[in-house]
């Protein structure tokens, strides 16, 4: 099991971050960028919203960095540290604008990314935004389908009910031949899409014995990334026998890549608990 980073600052989800992050900035985030990518960690993570309307901030935090920005410059200060979104919401995009701006964004980095996509459930944003919400399952099926077809593709071509497009040149285009497609969602028909289009499954606020049981009903791919999240910070250096145990309960649920978020007092610190979480991480293997 591998494990990746849910990037601290970037979001500001009350209960979910640490006081430091508030006052941090792009610097503090690619110092610790930098140590995770000299720790051999895959990924860290960067989320999408828009705008969040006032009374929801208030429970999802209203500080969300732009994905495209934030990896773009974080590729720039690291060599190997894959960089996922995590997630987009598929209904704010049409699949063109995703294949080339994401696109460059893999070539920027090398051949970094990887996307995570989401169907995403705030009304209001898809309001604000123009963006259809009433069909948006069947939209982001569509999307998704699309742009395993289209990304990496000079010309790429996809003819279906809510998006159409042929002989238009994307240039440039992604770097890696199969992008990484992780989709995110709690519902046996999110598995079902990850297996039929996708190349991992991220799903969130599942009991182990929910996951087993949607895994158990879903024959998934070969290299099929199971991506579980550590849920509330851990800390490896101030508790680390509750960080193994937590490590170890996600691989014991079948992930294949742990999603872990650690607590710290300062950027400093932040790296402090990487160190310690790399080891850790190596003995539950």
């Amino acid at each position: 099991m591998r494990i990746g980073i849910a990037s601290p600052v970037v979001t500001a989800v009350p209960g979910a971050h640490s006081p430091w992050e508030t006052s941090a900035g792009i610097q503090e985030l690619a110092r610790i960028a930098e140590e995770a990518d000299r720790l051999g960690f895959h990924h860290l993570t960067c989320s999408e919203h828009v705008a969040v309307p006032e009374e929801i901030a208030e429970q999802r935090g209203a500080t969300y960095w732009d994905p495209l920005a934030t990896f773009g410059f974080l590729a720039a200060r690291t060599t190997q540290i894959r960089f996922a979104t995590q997630v987009l919401v598929l209904g704010y995009h049409h699949p063109l604008e995703i294949v080339k701006r994401y696109g460059t964004l893999d070539q920027v980095s090398g051949g970094r990314l990887v996307l995570g996509l989401g169907v995403g459930g705030l009304e209001e944003e898809f309001a604000l935004l123009d963006a259809p919400f009433a069909d948006r399952g069947a939209r982001a099926d569509e999307a998704i389908d699309a742009l395993r077809g289209s990304l990496s593709q000079r010309v790429p071509s996809f003819h279906g009910d809510f998006y159409d497009y042929d002989g238009f040149v994307v240039e440039p285009r992604a770097q890696q031949e199969r992008i990484p497609l992780w989709i995110g969602g709690r519902t046996l028909r999110s598995l079902r899409r990850a297996a039929l289009y996708g190349d991992g499954w991220v799903p969130f606020g599942l009991k182990p014995d929910e996951l087993h049981a949607l895994l158990g009903k879903v024959e998934l791919p070969d290299d099929f990334n199971v991506v579980l999240s550590a849920g509330r910070q851990l800390d490896p250096i101030g508790d680390p026998s509750r960080t193994e145990g937590v490590l170890t309960g996600l691989a014991a649920a079948g992930a294949t890549i742990a999603g872990v978020a650690v607590a710290a007092s300062s950027a400093s610190h932040y790296c402090e608990q990487l160190a310690a979480l790399a080891v850790l991480g190596e003995k539950v293997g």
